[in-house]
């Protein structure tokens, strides 16, 4: 019988580290938070100190039967729940469920779930730490009051079924704050003018000044310059020669991590976490059996433990040489407000190759974990020496110049680049030229440019501003994003995150009526004093008081002041086949649908179905998108019931090359592949480069 219980979170933990604990340990998992909020109320009692309603949560009695069952048994408890503030509050419910004594030495923790860093926790247990347990106890109670505060009068003055949050509002509110800056732009008028220049092979010069002209504002400007240099020799004045250093890039964060899985990987900050949770918790690498591949993975801290450290550094000598180790190991500053309670993101153990791992993961898990494996090996790595030329021409007193760079030593380089750096300056060596040297220019380019808005947020550049501006922490971006798409505030086009009118509406009348709440300033305040409370130097229930006396006002105010805001619906292309009217689309409770817009006059409504392009291979017309009752997704014919097809498959352009019947798109573990629509055929075409 086991003498001891270990509580961790999800199931693949439990069973990685089961494995290390042996027979005398029983892990279960809590499957996560045990207790919550209600939700069909507040939960929350304003009158008496802001004191939490907590309930179990439903589907969870097998759960906590089970754990109670175990618990019984065992001598001692252990709560190894995750790292951070979440974490601790399931350790806290748990403790109160199980009527443990929260100031016994019950709470254990590891930065990563590797057999030495599980055992080693055993030795340092502790207490509940009730300043992390308050301050999640703050962030669940003070978003309980925005969320279900405000939400009502959005769906009283706007929609049903809409949302506010203290962290959703203010990020649409940035997206939308950015779509007015790109509608309102003017576009302003520049020329550039870039001549070729021919040695022993073809380089380019830049146009700097004319006199004290350095910027070409139109058509006049460019001309006068083009008229000064005609005909005249490119005679090189100045020629600089140096070296640059480029230092690597720190090892992930949590918000760096979910951008450059955004810029290299194209995954959204949701399938990062999702991936990354997968990686840290336990992955089967065969002999080793589950092994947890990466640390934590919810942090703010670039910094790594002095064995880790050690460990790579060795590990670049013996792979790389020792020309690529740093004559003095490297040490990243992090953000001045980041929280250092974890190590930044890393291997757990360098000599687990990507490589070598591959055929023991996803696609998907294989790109991540690459990518943080080499990043963290790059940043232990010596930098990257380059060498910089720049030439300055004098063509008739116009100042031209041409700048080279190539690497002398590739450091870091050798196993990786930042996503950023790429797009940035690219290696351009210029042949040899001295002082005196004149070229004749094969070719001169004046070209007409105008000033570009500034881009639309991706998820990278969301989440790297939401980092900077203190808004939200690591834990919340991915979830923040995924609910203001969901809530159908903003838009994914492509990559690009753009708002809807729906987001304009509710951003606007928020910005009217609870001006703090998308308050970039009061929202970065509020979490700093959220930190505070971390920190056990206010209560909670001191910095929810502050906030709800002027919020309380304000919900009065804009219940009596908000007028109901009518939102035009979108016209389809389909005409209602009772008065002609071109239908529009609606939102139901089981979505959207299209309706005559002369309701009551014309009451016709239709489905609302997505037309593929492709044609049904018994009838030749068109296939549709449909879901069951149970809103799954299936695919049929549009002339039904005439025609009877349907396919569980989503249908692709394109038939079989070896028997002409339809193709499918269907879902392995790889990711998704195309076949044949008959089984018996066997053709499948595999995806190329994430695509298909």
């Amino acid at each position: 019988m086991a003498e001891s219980l270990v509580i961790v979170e999800s199931p693949a933990k439990a069973k990685t580290i089961e494995k290390f604990l042996g027979s005398k340990y029983k892990v279960v998992a809590s499957q996560g938070h045990i207790r919550d909020l209600p939700k069909s109320q507040l939960g929350v009692d304003v009158e008496h100190g802001f004191a939490p309603k907590y309930i179990a949560l439903r589907g969870r009695k097998d759960v906590l039967e089970t754990i109670r069952k175990e618990a019984k048994k065992a001598d001692k408890i252990y709560l190894a729940t995750d790292p951070d503030r979440e974490g601790e509050a399931i350790s806290w419910h748990l403790a109160e469920v199980l009527k443990l004594d929260e100031s016994s030495k019950c709470r254990i923790e590891f930065n990563e779930i590797t057999a030495t860093a599980v055992k080693g926790s055993f030795k340092k247990a502790r207490p509940i730490n009730m300043d992390l347990v308050d301050a999640q106890q703050a962030r669940r109670v003070l978003d309980r009051l925005v969320g279900y505060k405000i939400s009502p009068i959005l769906w009283t003055k706007v929609r049903k079924g809409l949302s506010a949050g203290r962290v959703q509002s203010v990020a649409t509110r940035i997206i939308c704050d950015r779509e007015q800056e790109i509608n309102d732009f003017v576009p302003k008028e520049y020329w550039t003018i870039t001549a070729t220049l021919q040695a022993k092979k073809a380089f380019e010069a830049k146009f700097i000044s004319l006199d004290k002209m350095k910027e070409l504002t139109c058509k006049a400007d460019a001309d006068r310059v083009l008229s000064c240099i005609a005909g005249r020799p490119f005679v090189a004045t100045e020629v600089k020669t140096g070296e640059k250093k480029r230092h690597a890039a720190p090892p992930f964060t949590t918000s760096s991590l979910q951008q450059e899985a955004s810029r290299k990987l194209n995954f959204t900050a949701k399938k990062t976490m999702q991936i990354a949770q997968q990686l840290y918790e336990g992955v089967d690498i065969g002999r080793k059996g589950p092994v947890g591949l990466i640390s934590y993975i919810r942090t703010d801290s670039v910094r790594i433990s002095r064995e880790a450290q050690a460990a790579a550094l060795a590990y670049i000598a013996q792979e790389y040489g020792q020309d690529y180790v740093p004559e003095h190991p490297n040490f990243y500053r992090g953000r001045s407000n980041a929280q250092d309670a974890h190590e930044a993101i890393r291997p757990t153990d360098v000599h687990n190759d990507p490589k070598a791992l591959k055929g023991s993961l996803s696609n998907d898990q294989f790109k991540l974990y690459k990518l943080i494996y080499d990043r963290f090996l790059a940043s232990q790595m010596s930098e990257c020496l380059l060498e910089t030329t720049a030439v300055s021409f004098d063509v008739n007193g116009a100042l031209f110049r041409s700048t080279g760079v190539r690497t002398l030593f590739p450091g870091f380089t050798a196993v990786y680049t930042e996503g950023r750096d790429e797009q940035g300056e690219k290696e351009v060596q210029l042949p040899l030229i001295r002082e005196g040297d004149s070229f004749v220019p094969s070719a001169i380019h004046p070209e007409q440019k105008f000033t570009q808005p500034p881009a639309r947020y991706t998820e990278a550049t969301l989440v790297k501003t939401l980092e900077e501006k203190g808004i939200g922490r690591p834990s919340t971006y991915a979830p923040t994003i995924s609910t203001i798409v969901d809530r159908g505030y903003v838009l994914r086009e492509k990559k690009t995150l753009m708002p809807t009118e729906l987001g304009f509406v509710v951003t606007s009348l928020m910005k009217d009526n609870f001006s703090n709440i998308v308050d970039v300033a009061f929202t970065a305040d509020m979490e700093e004093k959220l930190d505070k409370v971390e920190e056990g130097q206010v209560p909670w229930q001191q910095v929810i008081s502050e906030f709800y006396g002027p919020f309380e006002k304000e919900l009065d105010a804009a219940g009596a002041n908000i007028d109901k805001v009518k939102l035009p619906d979108p016209v389809s292309d389909v005409p209602c086949d009772k008065c002609g009217a071109m239908m529009v689309i609606k939102t139901g409770r089981f979505g959207k649908f299209l309706a005559c817009p002369n309701f009551p006059t014309c009451r016709n409504t239709k489905p609302l179905v997505e037309k593929l392009d492709v044609k049904c291979p018994k009838c030749g017309g068109d296939i549709v998108k449909l879901k069951t009752k149970k809103g799954k997704n299936f695919y049929g014919c549009s002339r039904y019931p005439e025609c009877d097809f349907v396919s569980w498959d989503k249908p692709v352009p394109g038939t079989c090359p070896n028997c002409g019947k339809m193709l499918v798109q269907r879902m392995g573990q790889n990711g998704p592949f195309v076949a044949c629509s008959d089984k018996t055929c066997g053709y499948i075409r595999r995806a190329k480069k994430g695509k298909e």
